[in-house]
């Protein structure tokens, strides 16, 4: 027996006895307040929050704060009156889209996120080149934290999907905060009760 055979021995006759898993449930967060958690956290990051009734308030909503827009672009049939992307033509075409809205799967309090798939997207640039991004949740769709939304996820069938969570920003330049650094400017998230 050779030394390599020898090592491979020994480390085979010593493996320890096997343990279960260990309970992930305690990784379940607080139910309680799990809209509020995600308001506060989204604009502890530099995101807007809105809670509203339906599309029509959401309609409002963006009329108001986005009176200037020249372009805005909504993957979703209930905006259907914003243009929809058409996502045969050249993705950097994209980058003069004012705002972007889009549905959301899910919210995750814990860090403000939206879980958003391609089917979602129209194009997966969309709402990484936008100026600003809007998404839109349900408030029964929130979980508290990562690993509910990992659950969540679980063996679902899609060819890409992100987690978004506020506009983009950077502060490793001169310790300074940044947003838009390398994405959208802003991002609104919109939570229909």
């Amino acid at each position: 027996m050779n030394s390599k055979e020898k090592i491979l021995s020994s480390v085979r006759a010593n493996q320890p006895e096997n343990t279960s898993l260990p309970d992930l449930g305690s990784f379940t967060g607080d139910q309680n307040g799990l809209s509020e958690k995600y308001r506060s956290v989204l604009e502890a990051i530099g995101g807007k929050a809105y809670v509203v009734k339906d599309f029509e308030e959401i309609r409002a909503i963006i009329a108001d704060l986005f009176a200037d827009a020249k372009s805005i672009v909504s993957t979703c049939k209930e905006l259907a009156m914003y243009s929809p992307v058409v996502s045969d033509r050249d993705p950097h075409l994209l980058e003069h889209i004012d705002l972007a809205i889009i549905n959301g799967h899910f919210g995750v309090a814990e860090n403000a996120s939206v879980w958003v798939t391609e089917d979602q997207m129209s194009e997966r640039v969309l709402p990484f080149i936008c100026q600003y991004l809007a998404a839109i949740i349900y408030e029964k769709d929130i979980v508290a934290t990562m690993h509910e939304a990992y659950d969540r996820i679980g063996m679902a069938d899609y060819g890409f999907g992100t987690f978004i969570a506020g506009p983009s920003k950077t502060a490793d330049i001169e310790q300074s905060l940044v947003l838009g650094a390398h994405g959208p400017k802003g991002m609104t998230v919109f939570i229909i009760t």
